[in-house]
């Protein structure tokens, strides 16, 4: 097998465990021609997979490197008073109040106005 065939094989392996270990919501891969099978002292050989304390799914192929993808859905749209926490353990993301994080965000109807505001009873004569 000529070394371009041989490039291109690899090419091709590396795209088809990306794209069958990564998860099918939009989400960021990386690759890393450098870096080695091995996370937090074990190593891993071709094909296997980790998950890291970062929530990104990293898949073995060696000997070219390392392919990770996140795993964390990041909500896009939500209110300005909101802000999103990933849950390390889980690797769940979910939104709160920025004001107190104890509290979760809530996104439908009225309850969507920052609760450091009130409303004014303002009749627009419509």
């Amino acid at each position: 097998m000529s070394a371009m065939a041989g490039q291109l094989a690899l090419a091709l392996l590396m795209g088809t465990v990306l794209w069958t270990t990564c998860p099918g919501a939009p989400t960021q891969c990386h690759f890393n021609f450098r870096a080695s099978c091995q996370y937090q002292g074990t190593f891993y050989s071709l094909g296997e997979s980790w998950t890291t304390a970062e929530c990104l799914q990293c898949t073995c192929l060696h000997p070219v490197g390392v392919g990770c993808c996140e795993t964390v859905q990041h909500p896009v749209d939500f209110p300005a008073w909101c802000e999103v926490r990933v849950e390390p353990e889980t690797c769940r993301a979910t939104l709160v109040q920025t004001a107190d994080p104890r509290l979760p965000c809530v996104s439908s109807g009225e309850d969507n106005l920052d609760p450091k505001h009130r409303t004014l009873p303002i009749s627009l004569g419509v």
